[in-house]
């Protein structure tokens, strides 16, 4: 098959298969040579933060001059995007020759009688393939949707770490930040270290008491670990009131005010693995230079994209607007099984825009541009233009 053959193929399997249990993942990667044996993981759950944690947790192992993969989701432009190696995406050739393998342990996966593997569950697996072959040290695995029943926890890490908690995917995953949290914490393994990002009282207290359950080392990274020095020239400046890491100033290439806390989370799993054989002199180095594609994400002189796609993280993009101090207008859309009227309250009532745009994306899931004028006309009195086409929205 050739590589645009396989990305069909791939893109078309939730037509005929649904999600599956843990155990038919470790069967899965059974037949595939248990690639996952011998390597070092960090699995990472949460609502908002993941894909950035891994991206500070990938270069700063790089850094110490271990080889990594990472493994996260969905992509933004390109399937290879989910599979990296050593920093780079993984390679159309290789792709299709993972692809090949994995193929060959589902067909005798379906031939003892189970299921074809999901969307997500095949590309886990493929990635899991292609950094065996590759001889990676350092896997650093961002899980799906939730956390205890999610693919990647089929596998045994070496650290446990989660991020932010928030309302999202609530069909799924619980209507409240508590349970939502439990959903989280299943990630939590017996007597491995588990280090989180301080979020609530109560969904803290989910994750505190199922570490203390499993016996694991558990540390909440606070909110005031860290303070905010500034943002200047496209980058925010950050201390952490740590003696671990001294008087240093620390640089992101982002201006995203969640971000230190971000990169705090990741700072403290490494010298939890490294302890006083870590470097972090050379981690500073490699957090400077990460750049993570889509959150507040200049792609134009005063022109930012953010993937924010829930309320938690639509207030952190609106603080991070406000204290730049730009606004000249938003461009906003959502799929429906989003509670965008929420998220569009809070922009009009959080954001100092001159106007909003609104739009529709190219997906079944979009809502229609006319439906979120609508809303957005109700909390706000600044002019709203409806344009359907994102190209057309975009150039407005």
């Amino acid at each position: 098959m050739t590589y645009k053959e396989i990305v069909t193929y791939i893109e078309e399997i939730p037509r005929f298969t649904r999600k599956h249990s843990l155990d038919h993942t470790r069967e899965m990667l059974l037949f595939l040579g248990n690639p996952q044996n011998g390597k070092k993981i960090i699995h990472v759950a949460g609502t908002n933060g993941k894909g950035s944690v891994c991206a500070y947790l990938d270069a700063m192992l790089r850094a110490e001059g271990k080889s990594t993969g990472v493994f996260t989701s969905p992509h933004l432009v390109k399937m290879n995007e989910r599979i990296v190696l050593n920093g780079k995406q993984i390679s159309d050739e290789d792709f299709c020759e993972v692809f090949e393998e994995t193929m060959q342990a589902v067909r005798k996966l379906q031939d003892v009688g189970l299921e074809h593997p999901t969307f997500f569950e095949f590309l886990f697996a493929m990635a899991m393939k292609a950094y065996d072959r590759a001889g990676m040290e350092y896997i650093v695995l961002e899980t799906g949707l939730g956390g205890r029943l999610d693919a990647t926890s089929s596998v045994e890490p070496v650290a446990c770490v989660i991020t932010s908690i928030g309302l999202d995917h609530m069909e799924y995953l619980g209507d409240t930040v508590e349970q939502i949290a439990g959903e989280k914490a299943g990630i939590i393994r017996p007597e491995v270290p588990v280090f989180f990002a301080q979020t609530a009282p109560g969904s803290d207290s989910v994750i505190e008491k199922t570490a203390e359950k499993e016996g694991c080392f558990c540390k909440k990274i606070g909110k005031d670990a860290y303070e905010i020095l500034g943002i200047e020239d496209k980058h925010i400046a950050f201390s952490c009131l740590n003696d671990y890491y001294g008087t240093t100033t620390w640089k992101l290439n982002n201006i995203g005010l969640y971000q230190p806390h971000n990169a705090l989370l990741a700072m403290e799993v490494m010298r939890g693995l490294f302890g006083e054989n870590g470097h972090p002199h050379l981690w500073k180095e490699a957090l400077e230079a990460v750049r993570w594609r889509g959150r507040m994400e200049e792609v134009l002189p005063g022109v930012y994209v953010d993937g924010a796609h829930n309320i938690s993280a639509v207030k952190a993009f609106a603080e991070t607007v406000e204290k730049a101090g730009f606004a000249d207008a938003v461009l906003f859309s959502a799929v429906r099984d989003k509670d965008y009227e929420e998220m569009i309250k809070y922009l009009c009532e959080h954001t100092e825009a001159a106007c909003y745009i609104v739009t529709q994306i190219e997906d079944a899931r979009g809502t229609r541009a006319d439906e979120l004028g609508v809303v957005f006309r109700k909390y706000t009195d600044k002019p709203v233009r409806v344009i359907g086409s994102v190209k057309d929205a975009f150039e407005y």
